[in-house]
């Protein structure tokens, strides 16, 4: 019986060991889960940071785009001038050149995705720039397909008075159905 006794120790001795060493590997392993956790929620926080600073950089370069527009362009000073197509079945629109005041302010060719883009209702500013107040004289020339696919090019002319704030005129290009031709028009609006 003392043989028997003597093997059961023993026995039981490593069984403790073995459950006390997979105590311990248990414990380790919720430590590192737990770490893995830790590091895994940090993680996350840094994403959320890193988007959150996006954000406000974006927002930050939306009010700096707009303070820069208010010093270059003051409103007493300011005037604009949009592009819009109604219907333009009569022309294909290809460049726009605007003169203001004898002067070239801007020359625009456009794309075939462009012209699509203002037939569907869109509006593009071709100028912003400073005008003193007094008379002012806007010539726009319009270059492209007309009627029977010939070349056209076209011209309009407007005289303006600037008062002391913004202003705001709109070249619109638009079919005049009765002559099967297109219509040129100048729309200021105040």
């Amino acid at each position: 019986m003392k043989s028997t006794a003597r093997r059961r120790l023993p026995n039981r001795g490593r069984q403790l060991a073995i459950a006390c060493t997979l105590l311990l590997l248990g414990a380790g392993m919720l430590a590192l889960r737990a770490d893995a956790t830790e590091a895994a929620a940090g993680l996350r926080t840094v994403d959320g940071d890193v988007q959150a600073l996006k954000k406000e950089l974006v927002d930050l370069n939306r009010d700096l785009f707009r303070l820069e527009e208010e010093l270059l362009y003051p409103a007493s000073t300011q005037v604009a001038v949009f592009l819009s197509v109604n219907v333009g079945t009569f022309f294909a629109l290809d460049s726009v050149q605007l003169k203001v005041d004898g002067k070239e302010v801007a020359n625009y060719l456009y794309t075939e995705r462009e012209v699509e883009a203002l037939h569907r209702g869109g509006v593009q500013k071709l100028y912003l720039g400073n005008l003193k107040a007094g008379e002012h004289e806007l010539v726009a020339v319009f270059t492209g397909k007309g009627p029977h696919d010939r070349d056209y090019r076209r011209g309009t002319t407007v005289k303006f008075e600037k008062a002391v704030g913004a202003k705001y005129v709109e070249l619109r290009i638009t079919d005049r159905d009765a002559a099967l031709q297109p219509e040129f028009a100048v729309r200021q609006w105040d």
